[in-house]
């Protein structure tokens, strides 16, 4: 069964939607602008009533390569979206707020903790920027600039503007921006090792599950990746590191660090499996029942006013825990 968006009921006359163009959108193309309002509609649907003539700016005929502007009135036709699209619409995700470390006109920063996607998608509902969303139904736009794992915690970006979301993401692409993870590692980890420049390669297993493997600079789906690793603390049978990346790969610390011979405690893709075990039983340390890896420092330049923003989410209680029950005395 198909549900109708502009419609009251299924067997209602649909209704035709038109929609103003503000100016957080100017600029957009119309494809982009109506694939971002048109939520759970099929891209090959959007691009036909674009091609058919359905779809209007200012009561004429438009490309999808046309560019909205402010004020521009947008004619949208009624289109059918599926049962399960229709259904996640009438049972949307929970509204959450999340630690705050800055927010503005123009972004929001956020410590995510561990356990929560950044984004709902394969077997996950929802995830932060929909709880978001949903706490903050006034807001015009709520962005994610960039993402972080699942079991990953801390610093976490969301833009409020599209002009802060472009400038952001620019920056993250030209590796402008300063990423600093606290990652508890198992031996440990020789001092002089600081810099692993691996290309990374990303593949799927049968079950259709993400997986990434170091490969060589010969292979052409491998990208060059870079992680700077600084030794923070060293712990019995484990070492604290503070890793720096350059680039942003998926995966990328987790599996740079599995390829020395140091997993990350916790992790249960790249991990070592028996440790992990050990690591979670309950004895006289607290146990740790999630991947030690924590996005710790940040760094950008503010998208409006170009000065330097310098970010810090401290480890959250449950490694900090960890680490200082069985940190030397």
């Amino acid at each position: 069964m198909n549900h109708i968006i502009g419609a009251q009921t299924a067997a209602a006359v649909p209704a035709v939607k038109w929609l103003l163009v503000d100016e957080e959108s100017a600029g957009q193309r119309l494809d982009n602008f109506l694939l971002r309002h048109l939520k759970g509609v099929p891209k090959t649907h959007v691009y036909r009533i674009i091609r058919s003539g359905e779809v209007r700016v200012n009561k004429g005929r438009a490309s999808a390569e046309t560019r909205v502007e402010t004020g521009d009135q947008v004619r949208l036709p009624p289109v059918r979206i599926s049962e399960k699209v229709a259904e996640k619409a009438a049972h949307p995700a929970p509204g959450r707020e999340f630690p705050l470390l800055l927010e503005d006109d123009s972004l929001m920063a956020i410590n995510k903790p561990a356990g929560v996607a950044v984004h709902g998608g394969s077997g996950v509902s929802f995830g932060v920027i929909e709880q978001l969303r949903q706490a903050r139904p006034q807001a015009k736009l709520l962005e994610l600039v960039h993402r972080l794992d699942r079991d990953t915690s801390g610093i976490l970006l969301v833009a409020k503007k599209r002009s802060a979301l472009k400038q952001l993401q620019d920056q993250f692409r030209e590796r402008e921006t300063g990423k600093t993870y606290l990652a508890l590692v198992k031996g440990e980890w020789p001092a002089k090792l600081k810099v692993i420049d691996q290309p990374l390669h990303k593949f799927l297993l049968p079950n259709g599950e993400r997986r990434v493997k170091v490969t060589t600079p010969e292979d052409p789906e491998g990208m060059r990746s870079i992680t700077l690793v600084k030794v923070s603390k060293r712990l019995p049978g484990a070492t604290l590191l503070e890793v720096t990346i350059k680039t942003g790969r998926t995966h990328q610390i987790r599996v740079h660090l599995s390829s020395q011979g140091h997993p990350i405690a916790g992790d249960d893709k790249y991990g070592d499996f028996d440790w992990n075990r050990q690591l979670q039983k309950p004895g006289t340390s607290p146990s740790l029942k999630r991947m030690f890896l924590h996005a710790w420092r940040l760094q950008f330049n503010h998208p409006v006013t170009a000065e330097r923003v310098a970010l810090q989410a401290d480890l959250p209680p449950e490694l900090k825990a960890y680490v200082d029950h069985v940190s030397p005395s």
